[in-house]
């Protein structure tokens, strides 16, 4: 249950942050393509696990906040910066035509992203995403080392009382496979459906 909580979490907060930052990096504000592109690049470029110590030692007691959010936080942010590139590349992928036929309607630049554009780039996006939130709940494992109680800290937690080393990950890998292995299978029948609908 709780990592089924933190990578829902996670997944939802990556997924605007992606979203957001891959809007700045298309738009025509300098200073929001600066913004957006430094924090893709220093996060794509650092391990999740130093991200992790920092946000924990040190952002943390800073912020306030507790050791649940600090790994939602990180995990969302460290995911997001690649949901950013998937949603850059659906966005771009879609013809320039459509957005000129939009503006051509009257519809602004948020209406024609929300209304046009981001449906087109959905079904282009939808694999990639389905990958990347397979791999946050695979990611999700790392917060145990901040003592976030999810299925590894309680696997460690039985391996301390029983010493049943190999049984205990044995059971740890089977349950992570079972939960990507049905979100990968969520994906598909999502995918398709679209795929139908479009």
């Amino acid at each position: 249950a709780g990592t089924v909580r933190i990578s829902t979490a996670s997944l939802v907060l990556a997924l605007l942050a992606g979203l957001a930052a891959a809007l700045l990096r298309l738009s025509g504000a300098p200073v929001g393509r600066a913004v957006a592109t430094g924090y893709v690049e220093l996060i794509r470029n650092t391990p999740l696990l130093v991200q992790l110590y920092i946000g924990y030692f040190v952002l943390a007691p800073v912020l306030g906040l507790d050791r649940w959010w600090t790994g939602v936080l990180c995990l969302a942010l460290f995911e997001g910066a690649f949901a950013a590139e998937i949603f850059r590349a659906g966005i771009a992928a879609v013809p320039r035509g459509q957005s000129e036929a939009a503006a051509s309607l009257g519809l602004g630049g948020w209406d024609t992203q929300v209304l046009v554009v981001l449906p087109q780039a959905l079904r282009l996006m939808l694999p990639p995403l389905a990958n990347l939130a397979v791999s946050l709940v695979k990611h999700s494992a790392i917060v145990s080392v901040i003592a976030v109680v999810e299925l590894t800290t309680e696997a460690r937690n039985i391996i301390s009382d029983t010493y049943l080393s190999f049984e205990i990950w044995f059971t740890v890998a089977w349950l992570y496979l079972l939960l990507t292995a049905s979100l990968s299978a969520a994906a598909g029948r999502l995918e398709r459906r679209v795929a139908r609908q479009g």
